[in-house]
């Protein structure tokens, strides 16, 4: 269902592929927009147990995406590094595949905004993460669970051993 990588030797383990989910900063989301054209939109996530979580406004194109077509992309980069003597770059990143879904579930939305909390805001108070965790009925909270996961790295950094 999934096409092969045409570089196999450049794939990533999918323990690396992870890893990099992990630690990124924010990927793109892929979605079906209106009129038949694509919606790649910036976001920040946290990831868990093969599933990608994220917020959102409780309206907008993004939601409207989703209810629309289930099925979405999501690629994070791990490392770019331009190398222009090479005319190239060294570079990381992982492609997820799968079908998303928005929750009204408490316990999943409450999950979800405490990995956020946890990723992007580790150094605040308990007091004012929870207050802020509280107002959970301000936000749409989209999972997106993981049927295909691929990472890539450049020919150079598999080359070099500097990453498997």
């Amino acid at each position: 269902m999934f096409r092969e990588m045409r570089r196999a030797k450049c794939a990533l383990k999918t323990e690396t592929a992870e890893k990099i989910l992990r630690e990124g900063i924010f990927g793109v989301l892929a979605l079906s927009g209106d009129d038949g054209y694509n919606y790649a939109v910036p976001i920040n996530y946290a990831f868990e147990d093969n599933k990608i979580y994220f917020h959102s406004a409780l309206s907008g194109h993004k939601i409207d995406a989703v209810k629309n077509n289930e099925k979405v992309s999501f690629c994070v980069v791990g490392r770019h590094e331009v190398v222009a003597e090479e005319f190239t770059s060294y570079f990381t990143s992982v492609i997820a595949f799968g079908r998303i879904r928005i929750t009204e579930d408490a316990a999943e939305k409450t999950r979800a905004l405490e990995l956020l909390a946890d990723k992007y805001s580790p150094n605040v108070e308990k007091n004012l993460r929870d207050k802020e965790i509280s107002r959970i009925n301000a936000v749409k909270i989209l999972i997106l669970e993981i049927e295909h996961l691929s990472g890539k790295a450049a020919r150079e950094l598999v080359r070099n051993g500097e990453i498997s």
